[in-house]
């Protein structure tokens, strides 16, 4: 016999008390998010700067983890980085919690979350209408570019290393994955 677990809403996570966790819903089913490494945050930091500096140029909004993206009342999802282009930043309301899919999604893959962000989240961002997704993996100097096709992914393009990133969304974008990786001493 199979134990039954109820569905949580968002509206159920918003009366936990402060766990000083992440989670996410995925209809209803909560996925714990576990802490980032050092290296994800590097990673992370070095894009969130990159980015804010195109929307500085092109207009638009850059926000990084934690914050929640409520697509539905049993879907809420944290990804690393969101923009939303100057189109749509006026969806953003800096006192609520967002409802409205990003333009951009961007996950830095981590072991505990890898099969998760190929996957379920994958599919949900698309389903949400998410118009482009990026899959970075630091430890490869990869970045991997999904570009949004009806209701799914399609990849459209893979930066490795020295290459520079070509984002349909993002003409003109200079980013390169090497560019992301820290030197750190030992």
């Amino acid at each position: 016999m199979k134990a039954v677990h109820p569905r949580v809403s968002f509206a159920d996570m918003e009366r936990w008390p402060e766990d000083g966790r992440r989670y996410e819903l995925y209809d209803g089913e909560v996925f714990e998010i576990p802490s980032p490494i050092p290296l994800h945050q590097m990673v992370s930091a070095r894009i969130y700067l990159a980015l804010q500096g195109y929307v500085s140029a092109h207009g638009g909004i850059v926000l990084y983890a934690p914050l929640d993206i409520v697509l539905t009342e049993y879907d809420v999802v944290q990804p690393d980085l969101v923009l939303f282009t100057r189109e749509r930043q006026h969806l953003i309301d800096p006192k609520k919690v967002t409802r409205k899919p990003p333009d951009l999604a961007v996950e830095i893959l981590s072991p505990g979350t890898e099969s998760n962000d190929r996957g379920r989240k994958l599919r949900l961002l698309a389903r949400h209408g998410v118009r482009e997704y990026w899959i970075v993996d630091a430890e490869e100097a990869r970045i991997e570019v999904y570009q949004l096709a009806g209701d799914l992914f399609a990849l459209a393009h893979t930066a490795d290393r020295a290459d520079g990133i070509q984002s349909p969304l993002l003409p003109g974008l200079q980013l390169h994955p090497n560019d992301l990786l820290p030197t750190v001493e030992h």
